[in-house]
């Protein structure tokens, strides 16, 4: 009776995986069939921009669903976000391709005159310690250090939300729905955390 059980849950996670790379998958196909002219690379960093963001949300939304007994979500955080992260580096490495052609004199000179790059570039800092560390080997070995140092999650999102809202100059009605959505699951964890620090602890 074990190995059904087993294979269902490979397929679930296969199934999640597929979910994940969608995204990349459509992208993809929408690049080589000629889908995203005339301007493809603004496309694709559109593209990986956003679903960026929602992974985000999604990550964000998991906990809050497993405190109301939905942990299906739950379990997939850490293959969402290494997704996540692999659409930042793709957002990342597009930039750097084709706007400043990997020069560092004008990757410099856009970071001095667009402080929204300067800002996307630290959220990418902030989730590549993560993204490292996400595997089993790096949580046991860092112990508590390792909750801690996920938390970084959270300024990480912040700094995602105003490189999308600096880059929205007078069309903000996007930014402003992923901040509503945002400042909702932000606003979840913070009350959460008043309402444990007020518990007295016991002795």
């Amino acid at each position: 009776m074990q190995k059904p059980i087993a294979a269902t849950g490979w397929l679930v996670t296969a199934g999640a995986l597929a979910l994940c790379l969608a995204p990349f998958g459509l992208m993809t196909y929408q690049l080589m069939s000629g889908q995203l002219d005339p301007d493809p690379a603004k496309r694709l960093m559109q593209g990986t921009g956003e679903w960026a963001l929602r992974g985000l949300a999604i990550i964000l939304l998991a906990t809050p669903l497993a405190q109301h007994g939905w942990r299906s979500l739950f379990q997939y955080r850490r293959m969402i976000g290494l997704t996540v992260f692999l659409y930042v580096s793709l957002h990342l490495l597009l930039f750097s391709q084709v706007y400043v052609g990997w020069e560092l004199e004008l990757l410099l000179e856009e970071l001095n005159e667009r402080p929204y790059v300067l800002v996307g570039f630290a959220a990418w800092c902030m989730l590549m310690p993560l993204a490292m560390t996400s595997f089993n080997s790096a949580r046991r070995r860092l112990g508590r250090r390792w909750r801690q140092l996920h938390r970084l999650i959270y300024p990480a999102t912040i700094l995602a939300w105003f490189h999308l809202f600096w880059l929205s100059r007078s069309d903000v009605g996007e930014a402003l729905a992923y901040g509503a959505v945002f400042l909702a699951l932000l606003g979840w964890r913070l009350r959460r955390s008043l309402a444990r620090a007020r518990v007295p602890r016991r002795d």
